[in-house]
């Protein structure tokens, strides 16, 4: 699970500016990357990761690293393991950001963070080029 996480995490840096640079926008839309993060909260098969935890976790990696926004959402997530379907709640995070290294770089940081504190195999991420802007 670690090498497809890393595999994944590389894929992203790799080709994720390319995508999103080809994109043409009408104004006042700007091509950027959406980056939506899969957080399962179990440990050991139970729940793991509480939501003060979780609260914590959001204003030491996530928020820093991501100080324009991000949405957070609650999930519940299923994956096939060893002995059959595994089900957990997760937490969903969606963040749009221009589409620079750094983004990719604080997106990889903020997986290898969560992997290290709570003792995960993996985080999902997914990555797509959009059309998008924020209206003051």
């Amino acid at each position: 699970m670690r090498l497809i996480a890393g595999l994944l995490a590389l894929l992203t840096l790799l080709v994720g500016p390319a995508m999103a640079q080809s994109l043409t926008c009408p104004d006042p839309l700007k091509p950027m990357v959406r980056a939506e993060l899969s957080f399962g909260r179990n440990i050991g098969g139970r729940l793991g990761v509480s939501e003060a935890q979780w609260a914590r976790f959001v204003a030491a990696e996530l928020t820093p690293r991501f100080p324009d926004g991000l949405t957070v959402l609650d999930g519940k997530g299923q994956w096939r393991g060893p002995s059959g379907l595994v089900r957990e709640p997760s937490k969903i995070v969606i963040v749009v950001t221009a589409d620079a290294a750094g983004a990719r770089e604080r997106i990889a940081a903020v997986t290898r963070a969560y992997m290290t504190r709570f003792r995960q195999k993996s985080v999902g991420v997914l990555t797509q080029p959009v059309c998008a802007a924020f209206s003051p």
